[in-house]
């Protein structure tokens, strides 16, 4: 009897062991849970990237929760000029600012101006608005986990689909079903 009581305690952490391993490796790691999918964009303003100007010189326009209701379906890219997976996204959101049904934004995510301006720059602009979000907060009230995250926003405003890292030509097919998607087509 007593060899009996003294398996208990290892059959018991044997279970939860087990238990733990079989919770650890399920589900999608990928996939991050975010709230706010089919809520809209929570209320944000945020200043234009201090000299970001377009090819024609004009200055590039800050981001808001307003600007991001009504037209054309949005997505949001949050950037910075030190996030290396950023630059691997970079081709991507290129190829993807030439399609005329979708506009594409973003904010800078903790980065000085200057740097802002120097990877937009070097490796082109394809946004319509930017916003400089210096201190994180608009992140943080968006959820997000780290940069690049990028969100789909429908037309009036509500956030239909994030996607958490770097947009690949490979993650390119799926997040472009969710973009149709939020555009009702």
């Amino acid at each position: 009897m007593s060899r009996i009581l003294y398996l208990v305690p290892v059959l018991i952490f044997a279970g939860l062991a087990a238990l733990f391993m079989a919770r650890l490796h399920s589900g999608d790691p990928s996939r991050l849970p975010s709230a706010l999918i089919g809520r809209p964009v929570p209320a944000f303003e945020l200043p234009p990237v201090e000299g970001l100007r377009t090819e024609a010189g004009e200055p590039v326009p800050g981001l808001s929760a307003a600007s991001l209701k009504g037209g054309k379906v949005t997505i949001l890219n949050v950037w910075a000029s030190w996030c290396a997976p950023c630059r691997i996204e970079h081709p991507v959101l290129m190829e993807l600012a030439k399609d005329a049904s979708i506009r594409l934004v973003g904010f800078n995510y903790k980065d000085k101006p200057e740097n802002a301006r120097r990877f937009l720059g070097n490796f082109g602009n394809p946004f319509a608005a930017v916003g400089a979000d210096e201190t994180g907060r608009t992140a943080i009230d968006f959820g997000v986990y780290g940069v690049p995250e990028t969100f789909v926003i429908g037309r009036d405003g509500t956030i239909r689909h994030k996607h958490v890292g770097p947009l690949t030509p490979d993650a390119l097919p799926g997040f472009m079903a969710e973009v149709r998607k939020a555009g009702g087509r």
